[in-house]
């Protein structure tokens, strides 16, 4: 994944990521800014999603 991306495009991604996965609080989005490790596993904890359907509906949105 290329950090510089997701910062750069990260307003976008968060918007989408909030649409997708309403569970997720407005702070934990921000922790998660370019912290790949960090989403998946709130997304994981959250939703009780394998690593590789959590890996699989970010590209879905556009996270790299």
């Amino acid at each position: 994944m290329n950090e510089d991306i997701v910062k750069g495009e990260w307003k976008q991604l968060a918007g989408r990521i909030k649409a997708k996965w309403g569970r997720l609080t407005d702070d934990e989005i921000q922790q998660s800014e370019g912290n790949n490790e960090y989403l998946v596993g709130k997304l994981q904890e959250r939703y009780g999603l394998a690593r590789e359907q959590v890996e699989e509906n970010l590209r879905d949105i556009g996270y790299p």
